[in-house]
């Protein structure tokens, strides 16, 4: 099974990577970009067929290791 996780930072963080890449934008001539934020995608391929074994195991995964969740959000896509 392949899992599809996105991770983000929660609003009210800052995002100096995010200001960066805006800027970059901006000086390449790329108007009317008002905000960028940026975040992660981590792609899992996983041995588990239950879809919710599945999720409770990627959801272990981020709260240990993948996502930092003081600061940031992530969500879970699962594909069979």
């Amino acid at each position: 099974m392949k899992a599809k996780v996105h991770i983000t930072l929660k609003s009210g963080v800052l995002d100096p990577q995010g200001k960066a890449v805006q800027h970059a934008l901006s000086s390449l001539g790329f108007a009317g970009v008002n905000d960028v934020r940026q975040g992660k995608f981590i792609e899992l391929d996983i041995a588990e067929t239950d879809p919710a074994k599945a999720r409770a195991a990627v959801d272990q995964m981020c709260k240990a290791l993948l996502a930092n969740t003081v600061i940031e959000n992530y969500s879970i896509d699962l594909d069979a």
